[in-house]
């Protein structure tokens, strides 16, 4: 394991963009309306248990959600519709607990977790298409 990569494991904080080194933390792009992804997203997270909207600006095309299991964060969904018919999803979840084991595998599959649902919803594009 590198340094990097020790490091990397206990940052507390994980966000998805089209320039992600980590293929699975790139932006993912939706055949689908704005409008239709944000419904999905906000349904995705008003279902879980373990999550409580706290914000929802459709203007701004974010939602802010807070996390109680496994341990407290915080998360911002972020859709944008840059042509008709293709949406992207971003993500941003951190949080303030430390752990000895590093915190970034966990937020990272938290993550990776809302992608692989919305895949089952919509039709995936592919990642970084902007990179």
């Amino acid at each position: 394991m590198a340094i990097s990569d020790l490091f990397l494991r206990f940052k507390k904080q994980v966000e998805t963009s089209d320039h992600q080194r980590d293929e699975g933390l790139r932006t993912h792009y939706y055949k689908t309306n704005f409008n239709q992804m944000f419904q999905s997203i906000e349904e995705l997270f008003r279902k879980d248990a373990d999550c409580r909207i706290t914000t929802v600006s459709k203007e701004h095309g974010e939602i802010a959600v807070e996390i109680s299991k496994p341990f407290p964060c915080f998360l911002v969904a972020t859709v944008i519709s840059p042509r008709p018919l293709e949406t992207s999803v971003d993500f941003t979840l951190s949080t303030e607990r430390f752990s000895v084991f590093g915190t970034y595998p966990l937020l990272k599959r938290r993550i990776t977790t809302y992608y692989d649902r919305l895949n089952k919803l919509h039709t995936y594009l592919g990642t970084g298409k902007n990179a």
